[in-house]
C-alpha cells in the first residue's frame, strides 16, 4: 500500500508537471516539489485545473464509464463481435478478475486518484501568495467539491467505500487493516463536504468572451454542488441503499454494519428537501425554443434538442466542455466519437465512411416514448418468456392512441425535414412526442439533411439505403440514434465529427424536477399533487398535456404515479447515463434488464417485412442478464488481495 500510494502520488505531480512545462520552474527529477509548485500562481491554477480531470467520461458509452447505457435497457451495441467490458457486464460475463483500468469498467483507480490530488491540493493551496484570499478560497471550495464527487461517483458503482478524510490516503497504510465506511458514514460525509463547498461556491461562473476550451465554464459553482448533494441523497433514500435485504448483516473490520438494516422513509423527505434547495436557487429554467415557429409540436422539439445545441444554456446545471479520447483519435469532442458510433453509413459521403451505426436504441426505448395528443405512454409492459421480456409482444394501453401495426401512407416527418417527401410510415412511428422524433430516425424515415436528401431504410434488400449485412458495422435494430445530430450538419469527414463539441450536460433542472416528483411520491406523508406538478413540468417542456389530463385520478394512485415518473425519465435522458443507475437504485433491473436480443426484422428483403420483430437477426447470441449480485460492481480481486480484509459487495 505504502508503496502504490506513493508512486501514484508523484507520478500525478510529475505528470501535470511535464505537460505544463511553461507553468512550472521546478526540477521534479526525483520528488514533487510542492513549495515550488504552490508558491506560483499559475502552476497552482493549472493544478486545480488538473483536478477536474477526473472526472467520469459518462458521454463516451462506447467504454469508460458512459457504458452504463449499454449495460441498461435502452440501448444495443450492434458489434457484439467487439467484446468491451460493457459487453460482458451486459451477459452477466465479469467477475472480479475482470481487466483492472478504467476503461475497462474499474473506477476504484481513477476516482481515488482525484480524491488523493485533491487532498494534496487543499493542503498546500494557502502557500500561493500571488493570489488574492478570496481566490483561493475559491479554489479550495472547488477542490473540496470534486473531492465529493469522486466520492459520489465510487457511491453510485460500488456502494460505500473507504473515507479517508481530509488527508490524503497514508503513505503507511496496511492493506490488512483497512475496510469500507459504512454507507451512513459515505453519505454524510460527501453531504458535508457538499455543503461546506456551496457556502463559498459562486452562483454562476463568469463567460469569458468566446466559448473555447480555455473558457472558466464547467467549473464548479453553488447549484452544482446542491445537484450532486440532490443526487446522492434521492440514491440514499431508494431501496438499494435502504434497508436492502440483499446487505443485510454485512459488517466491516469495525463490526459496524455497512449498510442500513432498516428502511427509513423520512430520506426521501431530506432527498425532497435537497432538490427544492436546487430550485430555490431560482437562476436555472428549462431550455425553450430559441426560434419559436408558433407550431407547438416543432417548438417543443426545439426546445428540447436546445439542451444539447445551446451551449452552457439555462437548464444545465453543470456540465463539461470536449475533451479528447486520445491525442491522435478523429472524433475528438464530447460526443464526436459517440456520433460517429451511432450514424450510418449511408449518410456519409467520404471514403473512408466515418459512421459506424453500431450502438442504437433499444425496442424497449422506442416503446417509451408518449402519444402527442393523449400524453399517455404506449407500452404497459411485456410478456415473459424464459430468457426475459419478449419485446415482440408490447402490451399496448388502449387509451394511448398507439397503434403497433399497420401503415400510414403519405406521411409527413412532423420536424427538422419539411423539404422531404412524404413516404409510408409504420403506425408505430406516427404521432409520439417531440422527444421521439428528436432523439431516433426509424427504419425508412429521412436523415434530417437536405444536402443529403437520403431516406435511411434498414433492410437486407438491395433497395435499402442503408442494407443489412451478415456482418460489419450495420444497424442491427432498425431505429438510428440521433439525438446529438443538429439537422442540416455535414458529417462527411472525421474534421466534421471534431468540430461537435456540445457541452454535456451532467446535471440539469430536468433531473430536479423528476427527483422532487419521486421524493414526493415515496416520502411517508405522501404529496400526489405536487409530485405531479414537478413531472408536468417536464412533461409540458415536451408539449404534453398533465399528466392529471393524461391518468385522471393518478394524484392518488402511488404505484402508477411511480411507474409514469421513471417512464418519462427514461425517454427524457435517453442515453445520458441516467437509466442504469435509477434501475439499480430502485431495484427494478432484475425485472427489466433480462431479454433476448429483439431488433425489427432487418434481414427482410423489403420494407414492409422489416417491420416485423425479431429475435433471431441479431449479431450476437447472448441474451441480457441481471442477478441479484449485479446492483452493485464487485471490488477487483487486484485490489482485494492487496486489502485483505476487505468487506466484499454481495454476489462475489
Amino acid at each position: 500500500m505504502k508503496n502504490i500510494r506513493r508512486i501514484l502520488y508523484i507520478i500525478a505531480l510529475v505528470a501535470l508537471a511535464s505537460s505544463c512545462e511553461s507553468y512550472f520552474d521546478v526540477n521534479l527529477k526525483d520528488q514533487a516539489d510542492l513549495d515550488g509548485i504552490f508558491s506560483k500562481r499559475g502552476s497552482v491554477r493549472q493544478f486545480v485545473a488538473n483536478l477536474y480531470t477526473y472526472l467520469p467520461r459518462d458521454e463516451q458509452i462506447q467504454t469508460n464509464e458512459g457504458g452504463v447505457v449499454l449495460r441498461a435497457d435502452e440501448a444495443l451495441f450492434g458489434a457484439s463481435q467487439y467484446n468491451y467490458v460493457w459487453y460482458k457486464y451486459r451477459h452477466g460475463d465479469y467477475s472480479t478478475g475482470t481487466p483492472e483500468d478504467d476503461a475497462s469498467g474499474n473506477f476504484w483507480y481513477k476516482c481515488y486518484k482525484g480524491i488523493s490530488q485533491c487532498s494534496i491540493f487543499l493542503q498546500n493551496v494557502d502557500k500561493d501568495v500571488e493570489d488574492p484570499v478570496e481566490y483561493r478560497e475559491y479554489m479550495k471550495a472547488e477542490a473540496r467539491f470534486l473531492r465529493a464527487y469522486y466520492y459520489f461517483c465510487l457511491f453510485r458503482f460500488y456502494g460505500p467505500v473507504i473515507i479517508w478524510g481530509e488527508e490524503p490516503a497514508p503513505e503507511d497504510a496496511v492493506g490488512s487493516e483497512l475496510d469500507r465506511n459504512t454507507l451512513e458514514e459515505n453519505v454524510e460525509w460527501i453531504v458535508n463536504e457538499l455543503d461546506e463547498a456551496a457556502k463559498v461556491l459562486p452562483l454562476s461562473v463568469q463567460d469569458v468572451n468566446t466559448l473555447t476550451e480555455k473558457t472558466d465554464m464547467g467549473r464548479a459553482t453553488k447549484g452544482a454542488a446542491l445537484a450532486v448533494k440532490a443526487r446522492l441523497l434521492l440514491y440514499a433514500a431508494s431501496p438499494l441503499y435502504n434497508g436492502c435485504d440483499l446487505y443485510k448483516g454485512i459488517k466491516n473490520k469495525e463490526g459496524k454494519f455497512v449498510f442500513p438494516q432498516e428502511y427509513d422513509g423520512k430520506k426521501w423527505e431530506r432527498a425532497a428537501k435537497a432538490a427544492q434547495d436546487v430550485l430555490d436557487l431560482g437562476i436555472y429554467e428549462l431550455c425553450k425554443a430559441t426560434e419559436p415557429t408558433g407550431d407547438a409540436f416543432k417548438d417543443a422539439a426545439q426546445a428540447y434538442q436546445n439542451v444539447f445545441f445551446q451551449p452552457w444554456n439555462s437548464e444545465t446545471i453543470w456540465g463539461w466542455w470536449f475533451r479528447t479520447w486520445a491525442p491522435a483519435d478523429p472524433f475528438a469532442g464530447s460526443v464526436g466519437g459517440l456520433l460517429a458510433a451511432a450514424v450510418p453509413m449511408a449518410i456519409s459521403g467520404s471514403s473512408p465512411k466515418y459512421g459506424w451505426q453500431l450502438i442504437t436504441p433499444s425496442m424497449k426505448m422506442v416503446d417509451a416514448y408518449p402519444m402527442w395528443e393523449t400524453g399517455r405512454y404506449p407500452v404497459t409492459g411485456y410478456p415473459r418468456d424464459d430468457r426475459g421480456l419478449d419485446y415482440s409482444q408490447p402490451i399496448v394501453d388502449p387509451l394511448s392512441g398507439y397503434q403497433p401495426e399497420g401503415w400510414e401512407e403519405n406521411y409527413k416527418q412532423p420536424i427538422d425535414a419539411d423539404w422531404a417527401e412524404p413516404f409510408k410510415a409504420h403506425k408505430s412511428c406516427v404521432g409520439r412526442d417531440p422527444r421521439y422524433y428528436s432523439s431516433l430516425i426509424p427504419n425508412g424515415f429521412w436523415w434530417p439533411c437536405q444536402e443529403l436528401n437520403v431516406r435511411v431504410t434498414d433492410y437486407a434488400g438491395r433497395d435499402a439505403t442503408n442494407r443489412w449485412l451478415p456482418a460489419g458495422n450495420i444497424n442491427r435494430v432498425g431505429y438510428t440514434w440521433r439525438r446529438w445530430y443538429k439537422a442540416e450538419t455535414s458529417l462527411n469527414t472525421a474534421a466534421n465529427y471534431q468540430a461537435i463539441r456540445y457541452v454535456f450536460p451532467a446535471f440539469r433542472l430536468a433531473e430536479i424536477y423528476y427527483d422532487l416528483a419521486e421524493c414526493l411520491n415515496e416520502q411517508p406523508a405522501r404529496d400526489g399533487a405536487a409530485a405531479c406538478a414537478a413531472l408536468n413540468k417536464v412533461r409540458n417542456r415536451a408539449g404534453l398535456p398533465n399528466i392529471e389530463v393524461s391518468y385522471p385520478g393518478i394524484e392518488g394512485d402511488q404505484e402508477l404515479l411511480r411507474w409514469c415518473i421513471r417512464q418519462d425519465k427514461m425517454v427524457e435522458f435517453g442515453f445520458e447515463t441516467m437509466r442504469h443507475f435509477d434501475a439499480t437504485r430502485t431495484m427494478t433491473a432484475l425485472d427489466e434488464y433480462p431479454c433476448d436480443n429483439w431488433t425489427l426484422h432487418l434481414k427482410a428483403d423489403n420494407y414492409e417485412e422489416s417491420w416485423q420483430r425479431v429475435n433471431t437477426d441479431f449479431n450476437g447470441e447472448n441474451c441480457a442478464v441481471f442477478r441479484e449480485r449485479d446492483y452493485l460492481l464487485p471490488f477487483s480481486a487486484k485490489q482485494m488481495a492487496e486489502m485483505v480484509n476487505f468487506t466484499q459487495n454481495y454476489g462475489f
